[in-house]
């Protein structure tokens, strides 16, 4: 079964120099008919197609190689996680990674739990929560070594959901699209925008690698920012603050 698609989900992975044994691919399998299956019943992705999210959700997730060092052990946060993405794709081709998945709705960290138990990846949680709440001192602040997310918001909002929980010295890789790199009304592209919050959380863009996903035309923008001192302890502000007066 989408034995074909597997062949070029290979093919795909072969230009990010990853190799997958076979069963990560049947984890990869069992992960996909389970967001199938679950989307029947609660919104998960609007995308169910196995070439679709082969290669939007699975190679997309994985794309983060592009700019990042991925082998080793260290401690990752996928905030904003949704349906899983991009952390339970990373965790099934990089297993040492220790990674928690964070998310504001109950039902999707319900989801997120069944897959870890059945595909049994170890050193991985899912958290219910905002992301606001769990960066205090007392929760997860600046305990990980890198910070993901694929969640559809400004820069400079996900800057201030993010950064919190970066250690001096990480960093925090944000998945955006080809528009960061549009001027908006105000002739400011949306990393130019961000310039200001991610200075004042403690944060330092380092790079952007905007490149099309392995043959397609799927533009994908990484944008690294290297967390390069304390994140003032204002930050992040109360819940919603951030999406209504972005810094």
């Amino acid at each position: 079964m989408h034995v074909d698609q597997f062949l070029t989900f290979k093919k795909d992975l072969e230009e990010f120099h990853i190799i997958l044994s076979s069963d990560q691919l049947d984890q990869f399998l069992a992960f996909y008919e389970m967001l199938v299956e679950k989307n029947k019943v609660m919104n998960l992705t609007a995308i169910t197609e196995f070439d679709e999210v082969v290669k939007k959700h699975f190679v997309d997730s994985l794309s983060l190689v592009k700019v990042c060092d991925l082998s080793g052990s260290f401690s990752v946060i996928d905030v904003g996680t949704g349906a899983g993405f991009p952390g339970i794709p990373l965790k099934i081709a990089f297993p040492d990674l220790e990674i928690t998945l964070l998310d504001s709705l109950q039902k999707r960290v319900g989801f997120l739990q069944e897959v870890i138990d059945k595909l049994e990846l170890s050193k991985m949680e899912a958290i219910h929560g905002r992301a606001e709440d769990f960066a205090k001192p007392e929760c997860m602040r600046e305990k990980f070594d890198l910070c993901v997310s694929r969640a559809v918001a400004n820069l400079s909002v996900l800057s201030e959901y993010c950064l919190p929980y970066v250690k001096v010295g990480g960093k925090f890789i944000s998945y955006k699209s080809d528009k960061v790199s549009m001027k908006s009304e105000k002739n400011m592209t949306e990393i130019e925008q961000a310039d200001h919050s991610i200075s004042v959380l403690g944060g330092k863009l380092i790079e952007q690698k905007g490149f099309c996903l392995p043959f397609s035309d799927i533009y994908r923008n990484l944008v690294v920012i290297e967390k390069c001192r304390p994140t003032p302890k204002q930050y992040p502000r109360k819940a919603g603050t951030a999406n209504k007066k972005p810094l």
